[in-house]
């Protein structure tokens, strides 16, 4: 399991010190933003699986952070995403940034918008539920990479027999 959220994780994040602006929040977002396969990892190590993952912008207009929705889902199953979730992405006051995670009401109405954002137009963010303890803190490194992970244990996962889930980031072009 941790190979799946490592390959995953590194193939999608960056950070650096001192103060943020509003240029490393849409750097940022734009790290984000694509699609993603760990089809190379996973040919040339058999620990590794093919993971799909799709990161959209949804709710441009909105004013309280980047709001992304994320899918993810194996290679062979990309029409049954094991994963779909909303990240929150803000800056912090320290000039770092926080990706704050939630899981949406109706998650099987939404498979494969990540082609079609408009279909969160009638979602209200305040409908989503919020992962606690699964926010991510990133930095801005000097190399312009966003690094961070996620903090302590709090993050509840029952993902093949996990009983928590941390992540460690890494964003770089």
């Amino acid at each position: 399991m941790r190979n799946i959220v490592s390959a995953l994780l590194l193939s999608a994040l960056l950070l650096s010190p001192g103060a943020a602006t509003a240029s490393d929040l849409s750097d940022l977002v734009s790290y984000l933003t694509g699609s993603f396969s760990s089809h190379e990892q996973a040919e040339a190590d058999s620990t590794f699986f093919d993971i799909r993952l799709e990161m959209v912008r949804i709710w441009p207009d909105r004013t309280d952070g980047a709001w992304m929705y994320v899918e993810q889902a194996m290679a062979d199953g990309l029409d049954r995403p094991y994963r779909q979730r909303i990240y929150r992405v803000t800056e912090e006051i320290d000039g770092g940034f926080r990706s704050e995670v939630f899981e949406l009401p109706a998650p099987e109405e939404f498979v494969g918008a990540w082609s079609d954002p408009d279909r969160f137009a009638t979602l209200a963010p305040q409908a989503l539920y919020l992962r606690r303890g699964c926010a991510v803190h990133l930095d801005r490194a000097e190399d312009g990479a966003f690094v961070g992970g996620t903090e302590g244990t709090a993050c509840r996962s029952e993902l093949r027999g996990a009983t928590y889930a941390t992540s460690e980031v890494t964003l770089a072009r």
